[in-house]
């Protein structure tokens, strides 16, 4: 089966080659953390998550924290089935969700694995917002919460930061997607379905950082927002400076005057090697 599981549309043959995701049809997983506390409150609760990371991803994003996994491949391989006994080898209401952290490119495999199968606590689709709506309607069936990392609006960015031109037109319909596909659903403070729109502030990129606060406004109803300040220069980052805190207090600023208050702030703290897991 030739693949088209992302709006990269290589159309090969991952049972004999790899497209732009460096990824064969069987699922690679570089990591897995138990009761991962590092995503928004409301996902994490007191359990953490059961965090599964996945090896490879369709951008390549020039400043990416976990660059091992996504430009280089690390991990191990499973098929669908063994993929399946791993993730039923753990006590899952030990946890507070199952976070699938870069699964797009994992899509159809994915979908095998997560058919039929009921679990007892949220599946979350931790992605970086570059998908198809076919796709998204897929995968929709079994996931329960979308945190979607919404990048950019600049096409120059996106091309220059993360090596695509169409980021924005393709995130757009994605994201308009998932919240009318999830509406937000809470259990106390815990929310059991809907969709959590992520940013990351970058360095001299506050004027982009305003334009996805105004899609935001304009096009999702009822947003939790979680803005994020952990941006970490690396070696092989093109940007080598951190946030200035007067860039982040201005996106956040922003924000609230576009009555965008629901959701979640990082401190600048985040901005270390010390949050970045080891692959």
């Amino acid at each position: 089966m030739l693949c088209y599981d992302c709006p990269r549309n290589c159309g090969v043959d991952r049972e004999k080659t790899t497209g732009f995701c460096r990824e064969s049809n069987k699922i690679r997983v570089a990591k897995v953390i138990e009761n991962f506390m590092w995503e928004e409150p409301c996902l994490t609760g007191e359990k953490g998550g059961l965090a599964i990371f996945f090896s490879g991803c369709n951008l390549r994003c020039k400043f990416c924290q976990n660059f091992e996994i996504s430009h280089i491949g690390k991990g191990q391989v499973y098929s669908t089935q063994e993929f399946k006994k791993l993730l039923l080898s753990y006590n899952l209401e030990r946890f507070s969700c199952i976070d699938l952290i870069t699964p797009s490119h994992f899509s159809s495999a994915l979908a095998e694995v997560f058919e039929n199968l009921k679990l007892p606590i949220p599946i979350v689709w931790n992605s970086n917002g570059y998908e198809k709506v076919e796709t998204l309607k897929r995968v929709s069936k079994f996931v329960d919460v979308f945190l979607v990392d919404l990048k950019y609006v600049s096409n120059e960015l996106s091309k220059n930061l993360s090596c695509i031109e169409n980021y924005f037109q393709v995130a757009e319909k994605a994201v308009k997607f998932m919240s009318q596909e999830k509406p937000n659903i809470f259990d106390g403070e815990s929310l059991k379905q809907g969709l959590i729109i992520r940013h990351l502030v970058l360095p001299n990129n506050v004027k982009d950082s305003l334009k996805v606060l105004d899609f935001v406004k304009e096009n999702i109803d009822n947003p939790i927002i979680s803005l994020m300040s952990q941006f970490t220069p690396t070696k092989q980052s093109p940007i080598k400076r951190k946030l200035i805190p007067l860039e982040f207090k201005a996106v956040v600023a922003y924000a609230e005057k576009c009555g965008l208050t629901q959701g979640y702030t990082q401190d600048l703290t985040s901005s270390s090697q010390d949050f970045i897991p080891k692959f």
